[in-house]
């Protein structure tokens, strides 16, 4: 039997890929669109961990003038199919690489170290070339100021422009530019409070290459958010911008529907191709349904190994996810709304903002929502025009996602319990004061992000939630066996045995049927026997509650007595 490849799990070198004979997508056409394109300068923006860094490898392992021959690496690949004037391309020009992905720092002055240290290590990488007598004086001066990490800002700020001078100077060829994650310093700068000195820093060191540069070829540049010209594009009028929903490139980040299949088949997973549909799909990347590609692999990696394996959000464990996270701590009633609709599985309707910054994030205008489309964490089913105002129809892509809002919304909630607390609540409970019982769960409903996909399960997972640890001297358990069947919650004091509570949750299929699913509730707990175990242990005073949901409306019915009454 033949070996299988190896599913590449955080690879992002293409020569490394191919030579551990790992599973590769085929994305080598993607440098055809890049031939064709024409564009002295190419920008495309999609999510975290789809790929971007492994294209941009691809790209330079194609076109670098080096020593060692990489045509065996296309051999076989879409590329190679291609004629000669795509052909004539590879292994011809200098390429300048470099990614920005590790500049993720609290401080400017850490940042700015990071960067001259990635600068640095990208000079180094062409040195041989560097050392060609064709390089004037005063270039070599400032490159071995950039060796000697003596550079001035100027010198740093125009170092890309110097490198790719050099290179044209030692090799009769102009450069080509490739940036990966150009936007994630400008992330973590927004969110350490140094965001103007980084944006001006980016802003000269990009001026300086990508404009009216004669040494250079062509320039590519990935990220995640498309950030606005008047950022760091100032005066670049050869910038073509590809957005999630450009057309070109539309199939060259993230896998297809045909890729999938062909990737499950390959593993002998695919009675799995539903589940990962299910799961993974969802993106739309111009006129392209699009596949996380991270997840695919993670879960196909997991699958070969267990192969009952459920699928589960991998992207969450590494993606950044503090747009999702802070847009909930700071969500007012209308994000909150929103927010449910979506998590409903409705659509919402938004203006978009194709060109922001991350210094327009505004927790409490429509640019969230934008924020939420470039990063991944929605999905476009239309685009349309009101008047001239460009507007979407957006919905979450699929469950992984989802997941990633249902697990940020219940750790945000859990946080506010904690920090607001709910002993008023708690106590009305066991004293059964049922007026302040449900004012109490009426108010910390309204004030709750809900999701009534899954209606009981939902309110009783809520209702658990505010009840679990209040007070040190009772046990609060949920679906505990009791009687002829599981209670939902109960509260119990084990020391003194002085107070028990059974509460049963119901959900009403309307405002009007909220008395008479309280009163169901309540009679459950009678006809199933809930009591009975707090009966036999001589409890003095049993609480029941019957507590009907729906949206975020409740109503709670209490029946209370001593246990020698409890029938």
């Amino acid at each position: 039997m033949e070996k299988k490849k190896r599913i590449p799990i955080g690879i992002e070198d293409f020569k490394t890929l191919l030579e551990r004979s790992c599973y590769y997508v085929d994305k080598t056409l993607m440098i055809r669109e890049i031939l064709d394109s024409g564009a002295a300068v190419n920008l495309i923006t999609r999510p975290r961990r789809f790929g971007k860094t492994l294209n941009l490898s691809m790209l330079r392992y194609f076109f670098e003038r080096s020593e060692t021959d990489h045509t065996s690496l296309f051999h076989g690949l879409a590329i190679s199919q291609c004629d000669e004037s795509y052909l004539s391309h590879m292994g011809k020009y200098p390429v300048i690489s470099l990614t920005l992905k590790g500049i993720e720092y609290a401080d400017y002055d850490a940042a700015y170290i990071a960067l001259k240290n990635t600068l640095r290590a990208e000079f180094e990488r062409h040195a041989d070339l560097l050392n060609e007598s064709q390089i004037s004086d005063l270039k070599m001066k400032q490159v071995m100021d950039i060796y000697n990490d003596t550079a001035d800002y100027p010198t740093i700020c125009n170092a890309l422009k110097l490198l790719s001078d050099c290179l044209y100077e030692a090799t009769g060829e102009k450069a080509i530019i490739l940036i990966d994650e150009y936007d994630v310093p400008l992330q973590f700068a927004y969110s350490h409070g140094y965001y103007e000195k980084m944006v001006n820093t980016i802003r000269l060191l990009f001026s300086n290459s990508l404009k009216t540069n004669q040494s250079m070829n062509f320039a590519v540049l990935t990220g995640c958010m498309r950030i606005s010209k008047e950022s760091i594009f100032t005066g670049l009028n050869n910038l073509n911008l590809n957005s999630i929903r450009a057309v070109k490139f539309s199939e060259s980040f993230g896998f297809t529907d045909s890729e999938v299949q062909k990737l499950a088949e390959y593993y002998d997973l695919a009675d799995r191709f539903p589940k990962i549909k299910e799961w993974y799909d969802g993106y739309r990347f111009g006129i392209s349904d699009i596949y996380n590609p991270w997840s695919v692999l993670k879960y196909l990696d997991d699958c070969c190994s267990m192969p009952d394996m459920e699928p589960e959000s991998y992207w969450s464990n590494t993606s950044s996810n503090s747009i999702v996270r802070e847009i909930i701590e700071n969500s007012d009633a209308a994000i909150r709304k929103n927010l449910e609709t979506l998590i409903s599985g409705k659509s919402i309707t938004k203006r978009l903002y194709e060109s922001i910054t991350y210094a327009d994030m505004n927790y409490k205008s429509d640019i969230i929502w934008s924020f939420l489309l470039h990063t991944g964490y929605l999905k476009p089913t239309r685009y349309f025009l009101n008047g001239v105002t460009q507007m979407a129809e957006l919905v979450i892509p699929n469950k992984e996602v989802l997941a990633i809002y249902s697990d940020t919304i219940i750790s945000w909630f859990d946080n506010k319990i904690k920090s607001a607390g709910t002993s008023d609540l708690f106590q009305a409970v066991i004293q059964g004061d049922t007026d302040k019982f449900e004012y109490e769960v009426r108010r910390w409903l309204h004030e709750s992000i809900s999701y009534y996909d899954t209606k009981e399960n939902y309110y009783h997972g809520f209702l658990t939630g505010l009840l679990v640890g209040n007070d040190d001297r009772y046990t609060v358990e949920s679906n505990r066996e009791a009687g002829n069947g599981r209670s939902d919650i109960q509260i119990y004091d084990s020391l003194s045995k002085q107070i028990a509570v059974i509460i049963e949750v119901k959900p009403a299929a309307n405002e009007d049927a909220l008395d008479s699913m309280a009163e169901k509730a309540l009679k459950q707990i009678d006809v199933q026997q809930y009591a009975e175990p707090f009966m036999r242990r001589k409890y003095q005073r049993i609480i029941r509650y019957g507590a009907a949901f729906f949206g975020k409306e409740c109503r709670i019915k209490m029946k209370a007595c001593d246990a020698s009454d409890s029938k």
